[in-house]
């Protein structure tokens, strides 16, 4: 893995700990997005278990940490921070708005250049707004597709699909088998910024050019929402519920109950399915031309408010974060992957993590959504509330995609 580049005297200096051991008491605070989902697997366990570790090597700091639901946990941090109460560290979703704003630290002035550049490349790039790191990955998941085999089976399919048209006649097989949603298409708003990219990038396209500027109405993805309406969604083939109205939660759901066929899907739903007794199988989505393209990645984000001037004690303790016992420790708990190379290259080679290969496979050639722009919150939002209506009976995927795309270029300019 290529490393990032070198950096000044002053993020040398930074995390080696030394005031943060010898100086004077300091409380820091952390505000933290829970991805259990229940008390028994709550991530308060795992920071109460981190902080525990940390204090007690480091005399002197005391570490508050908040973990609140991904329903409020954005919104918890914005009204702190609107109110003059930023936390010293924020794990969550997004952190272009804050730096864009100037609240961050960066994060060469709060890491040691080891943890810097432990970082995968395509993450720690993910985390940088006009050319400057101030968020830091903290988990990253990949997409891959999933296919119940029993289903499959029934309908007379041995394998999952390589290509567009093989998804496409494998879908008429099992609705020809009863299969009640042959293929689950979660464009409602939920989530469904990251179905529509991965689909955009199977088609050889996504919502950004090779320079970082929107093409969300390109040809190759008017072509890709042209296919999806005449070929699935046209035939019957995306289940009773309309796709701009099915959210991911009850698509995997759904997959979990055995009446899915096919469905995009990230690690969490391995776990769903299991619990369930369905025998399912993983496969990279099939591109338009039968060739594999380019995944989608997801990150969250852990950044550093400057606002109380913590920051040597803060990089510290992120450097503590870092490690890789607790990097992969946090990943097994919820089937999520490492966001270092060295801790990815132990779950590579551990058989005990082989349910979680393909994703980590996948992960060095996925993209990211645009989360350095700023006007991303904006466009994933406008995303999330219309790309439904291009799939809708007589519509005009193209105009839809031109209408967000125009979205896009209004909301970039004022980036």
């Amino acid at each position: 893995m290529a490393a990032l580049a070198a950096l000044g005297l002053v993020a040398t200096l930074a995390g080696c700990g030394a005031s943060a051991a010898d100086g004077p008491g300091v409380t820091l605070t952390l505000v933290a997005a829970d991805y259990g989902d229940s008390k028994a697997n709550s991530s308060r366990k795992y920071w109460d278990a981190v902080v525990k570790a940390y204090e007690k090597k480091t005399p002197g700091v005391t570490v508050d940490v908040t973990v609140h639901s991904w329903n409020d946990v954005d919104r918890k941090i914005k009204e702190m921070v609107a109110a003059g109460e930023a936390p010293d560290m924020a794990q969550a979703g997004t952190y272009a708005d804050y730096a864009s704003a100037d609240r961050l630290y960066e994060v060469d002035d709060l890491l040691s250049i080891p943890v810097q550049a432990g970082f995968l490349p395509q993450l720690a790039d993910a985390g940088k707004v006009r050319r400057v790191a101030y968020g830091m990955p903290f988990a990253a998941s990949t997409r891959v597709l999933f296919y119940n085999k029993k289903l499959f089976a029934e309908a007379g399919l041995d394998g999952a699909p390589r290509s567009w048209n093989e998804l496409a006649a494998d879908a008429a097989a099992l609705d020809g088998a009863g299969v009640r949603t042959p293929y689950a298409l979660p464009l409602g708003p939920e989530e469904a910024q990251a179905e529509t990219m991965q689909w955009l990038l199977s088609g050889g396209a996504g919502y950004t050019d090779n320079v970082g500027t929107y093409r969300i109405d390109s040809d190759d993805n008017v072509r890709t929402f042209t296919w999806l309406k005449d070929k699935l969604v046209d035939k019957g083939l995306t289940g009773p519920t309309a796709p701009a109205e099915l959210n991911r939660a009850d698509a995997f759901a759904a997959f979990a109950r055995g009446e899915v066929g096919m469905l995009n899907g990230h690690p969490s739903l391995m776990r769903m399915a299991a619990d369930e007794g369905v025998d399912y199988g993983t496969a990279a989505m099939p591109g338009y031309d039968g060739r594999e393209h380019a995944t989608m990645g997801v990150a969250d984000w852990m950044m550093a408010f400057k606002q109380n001037g913590h920051g040597e004690e803060i990089g510290d303790f992120l450097d503590f974060v870092y490690n890789d016992e607790n990097v992969l420790d946090f990943s097994r708990e919820y089937d999520l992957l490492p966001v270092t190379a060295s801790a990815s290259e132990e779950m590579a080679a551990d058989p005990d993590d082989a349910d979680l290969h393909p994703f980590l496979d996948a992960l060095p050639d996925a993209v990211l959504p645009p989360v350095g722009k700023t006007s991303w919150a904006d466009v994933s939002a406008a995303v999330k509330e219309q790309i439904g209506r291009a799939v809708r009976p007589g519509a005009k995927p193209g105009v839809v995609l031109e209408e967000l795309q125009q979205t896009a270029s209004v909301a970039d300019r004022e980036d």
